[in-house]
């Protein structure tokens, strides 16, 4: 499963992430955690976190930031993380741990985590335990961006994740880089996600397929996809479900497919010019409370 292409992936995805949650944490709380583990050592990864957290000097000023690090088999990482450490502003703390994923949990309350926002990012080769994701979640103010090596779905939603998505990411030659799962109780953060799975996607030649559809094609991101399957995915759901509002449709289509909310817009655009379904108002911009309803 680890590749150098899927290392440059996930340390992109992971800056991405970490790019669009430290400002909103920062904005609703006055501290907070951010928790890194790998089952094995990739220095070259908690070091663009960290630039990540000093590129927001200016908002981590006056707040107090945690990141721990927690990665097995890496004793030299304070040397290797040395330099970036000093280019954090005094209000960073980063403690390195060495140790396997699973030991997340106790780093995470010895950090005091709880009650502030929590970002952990986990990469590991197996299956994700329950008790992993639980201090993940933590309580209510937890996110986590999780590599593993089989689907973490319904371990995220036990976990109390509301908002839930996976992708499978898919290597130039065919081959299955593991699975990408996500959980959050942030719309924004959900759509921040996906859109980063798909530039990261597009700039490494890295297609994304269903886990829950392994003999599916992976779908191309380089460029706008077929809206086809999208629209025919929304239509079953309002035929399924009843009419919905265009928000609750663009959070079906972040937590069930792999699209993004903006490729929902343009199948539902495609879907309202062929009369299959009808939506509230004559014209204009597709509403997020706009209610669609299928005419068949």
């Amino acid at each position: 499963m680890s590749t150098d292409r899927t290392t440059d992936f996930l340390r992109e995805l992971l800056v991405r992430q970490l790019t669009t949650w430290l400002p909103a944490a920062l904005h609703r709380s006055r501290r907070a955690t951010i928790a890194l583990a790998w089952s094995g050592d990739d220095a070259g990864g908690a070091a663009a976190a960290l630039r990540v957290v000093a590129g927001h000097a200016d908002q981590v000023r006056g707040r107090r930031v945690t990141v721990l690090v927690l990665a097995d088999g890496a004793a030299d990482l304070p040397t290797r993380l040395g330099p970036v450490e000093a280019e954090l502003p005094a209000e960073v703390t980063v403690h390195l741990l060495p140790g396997v994923p699973d030991r997340l949990p106790v780093a995470v309350k010895a950090a005091g985590a709880a009650g502030s926002p929590l970002f952990c990012f986990v990469d590991l080769p197996g299956a994700v335990t329950p008790k992993l994701l639980t201090a993940a979640a933590n309580g209510r103010t937890g996110e986590v961006l999780l590599h593993a090596g089989s689907a973490a779905r319904d371990a995220l939603v036990a976990a109390g994740f509301p908002l839930v998505a996976e992708v499978a990411p898919v290597l130039p030659n065919g081959t299955a880089a593991g699975v990408i799962g996500f959980g959050s109780r942030s719309d924004r953060s959900l759509e921040a996600v996906r859109d980063a799975l798909w530039a990261v996607g597009a700039d490494l030649d890295v297609g994304l397929s269903d886990p829950a559809d392994p003999a599916g094609a992976p779908v191309d991101v380089a460029g706008d996809p077929d809206p086809e399957p999208l629209a025919r995915e929304l239509l079953a759901e309002l035929r399924h479900g009843g009419p919905r509002p265009v928000t609750e449709l663009r959070r079906h289509t972040l937590t069930a497919t792999v699209y993004r909310a903006a490729d929902a817009t343009r199948a539902l655009t495609g879907l309202l010019d062929a009369g299959d379904v009808r939506r509230e108002r004559e014209a204009g911009r597709l509403a997020g409370d706009e209610i669609i309803t299928s005419t068949r």
